[in-house]
Formats: C-alpha cells, sequence, structure tokens
C-alpha cells in the first residue's frame, strides 16, 4: 500500500502566459475555465 503524498491536491497548475497564440477560440483560455472538466493534452510536432 502506497502512502498519498503530502502534496497531493494542493498543488495549483500555474495560469497560461499571456501574449499565446490559440486556435478554434475565441478569447484566450485560462486555467479557471477549465475547473472541473475533462481536459486531453495533444502534443504533437512536425518532424
Amino acid at each position: 500500500m502506497t502512502t498519498p503524498s503530502k502534496y497531493a491536491g494542493k498543488v495549483n497548475a500555474p495560469d497560461f502566459p499571456s501574449g499565446l497564440d490559440w486556435l478554434n477560440i475565441d478569447r484566450p483560455l485560462k486555467m479557471a475555465d477549465l475547473r472541473g472538466k475533462l481536459v486531453i493534452l495533444d502534443f504533437w510536432t512536425y518532424c
């Protein structure tokens, strides 16, 4: 049995930096906009 980390659930993700380019949305996202939603991250690159 593993012991839960004392930091589990207590570290919030930082907000997105200003000036990012966003696709398919009309305004920049904030972390508060995503709270309570399922978020899927898709990392890709051109090689």
